[in-house]
């Protein structure tokens, strides 16, 4: 498998340095650069031109939501990067505001999974081929305690097809979702089929019907 390149940026040396080791560690990325601030960031990817990036979401100056800004700022300039974005917060809000132009590309991941190497170049692999990745904690928690919007279509979907949707917001493959869930691949497709059908998602040449699923949904549970 190819060494994918990647530009990482976090304000505290310590987690930027530990990040950079664990992701060298898998021997599938290399890390190009490694800086502080989002608008180090911009600039970074302009010299490098990385396959993806992993930014925190709260830098300097303003420590609020820097990273989604610069995961916009990429997205438009160099359309071909993949950015995943760390966070300590599971609001849906936040990745709404990442995704309101299109989530193609882009990922959004709490910061406690620096420590899973293997769901860190999963999630940068997933954006750098143009895909997304919701964490699964964050889509849990939201199902937890929200309720689905009746109105959504979301309300007619069944538990199974709910399994399959959280699946989807992982940046899954049918493949990946059916050995997760236990069923054969064919029945997973019947299943996207169901939800995208249930969704009123009709298949159109430049919409992602499963990005556009998983964002309907996270809609509707962090309304």
């Amino acid at each position: 498998m190819a060494e994918l390149r990647v530009v990482l940026a976090e304000d505290s040396y310590l987690v930027r340095e530990g990040l950079r080791r664990v992701l060298e560690s898998s021997g599938e990325i290399a890390v190009l650069d490694a800086v502080g601030t989002a608008e180090d960031l911009v600039d970074a990817v302009a010299r490098h031109a990385p396959d993806a990036v992993m930014t925190d979401i709260r830098m300097p100056p303003g420590h609020s939501t820097e990273g989604i800004r610069a995961a916009h700022a990429i997205r438009a300039a160099h359309p071909g990067v993949g950015v995943v974005v760390l966070s300590q917060h599971a609001e849906a809000g936040y990745v709404l505001d990442l995704v309101r132009h299109g989530a193609d590309g882009l990922g959004y991941l709490l910061k406690e999974r620096i420590g899973d190497r293997d769901q860190l170049v999963h999630a940068l692999r997933e954006t750098a081929r143009g895909g997304s990745v919701i964490d699964p904690v964050l889509v849990d928690a939201l199902v937890g305690r929200r309720r689905l919007e009746q109105t959504s279509g979301l309300a007619d979907l069944t538990e199974r097809e709910l399994d399959v949707l959280r699946a989807m917001a992982q940046g899954m493959s049918n493949s990946a979702v059916a050995a997760t869930l236990y069923l054969s691949e064919s029945s997973i497709e019947k299943h996207v089929s169901a939800i995208f059908a249930k969704l009123g998602l009709a298949e159109e040449p430049r919409l992602h019907r499963r990005v556009a699923a998983v964002v309907a949904y996270l809609r509707a549970a962090g309304s």
